[in-house]
């Protein structure tokens, strides 16, 4: 068994990488989203992190470039892919997450800060490493609404990949018990829709991360 050590935590304006593992049953799937963020608080219980505009990301693509979602449905979770790099595009996004909960919430803007909404994005709990965190994305998300309304995300991608069997009947189970818990958050406007992240700003200092050479390399002592 490797040796995990103690979760590290970061000091506001850390870079670190948050990545999403591949989905499938085998367990051994690679990184397949990289994206270099400055931390903006670490409290041991919720971690948020800033996406800069401009950031250099790593997103999958197909073998001829394709980009996933311009792929129909019955095959986008069938054909070989790998990655390719492309700078965030819009004006950033921030991501809170708390330790154990199979979701992050981000919060988007538009160019001139003017808030736009919430983003459940349903996913593993985060694991902790030295160089960032790591998680699966459960393809099912949830939009929140400034006046506290919300709507299911992507329902035809989470079908499509259960069938396909990127998911277990048991995980997809979990996912959609996953949602009904964040759809009861939201409903108690509970954190953090009930606190004033929306007039956060990021430090004018922080430089934007770069994505590091070795970004794909899988740590040992992954912790929670």
């Amino acid at each position: 068994m490797p040796h995990e050590t103690a979760a590290p935590r970061w000091s506001p304006g850390t870079p670190i990488l948050w990545r999403y593992r591949a989905n499938g049953t085998r367990g051994d799937e690679g990184v397949h989203i990289c994206r270099p963020m400055t931390v903006v608080e670490d409290t041991g219980d919720r971690l948020a992190a800033w996406l800069a505009p401009g950031t250099e990301c790593v997103r999958p693509v197909f073998a001829d470039g394709t980009p996933v979602h311009a792929e129909p449905l019955a095959s986008r979770y069938t054909r070989p892919r790998t990655t390719g790099r492309e700078p965030w595009w819009g004006n950033g996004v921030l991501k809170l997450a708390r330790t154990g909960e199979p979701w992050s919430v981000w919060l988007w803007w538009d160019e001139d800060w003017t808030f736009r909404n919430w983003y459940v994005n349903l996913e593993q709990p985060l694991r902790r490493h030295p160089a960032g965190v790591d998680s699966v994305d459960h393809f099912l998300d949830i939009d929140v609404q400034r006046d506290r309304s919300w709507s299911w995300r992507d329902e035809d991608e989470f079908a499509q990949a259960c069938a396909d069997g990127l998911m277990s009947p048991e995980t997809a189970a979990g996912v959609r018990e996953a949602g009904r818990a964040a759809v009861a958050l939201i409903a108690a406007w509970g954190a953090p829709f009930s606190e004033p992240w929306a007039e956060w700003r990021p430090e004018p200092s922080w430089p934007v991360p770069a994505l590091p050479a070795d970004w794909d390399r899988l740590p040992a002592g992954v912790t929670a």
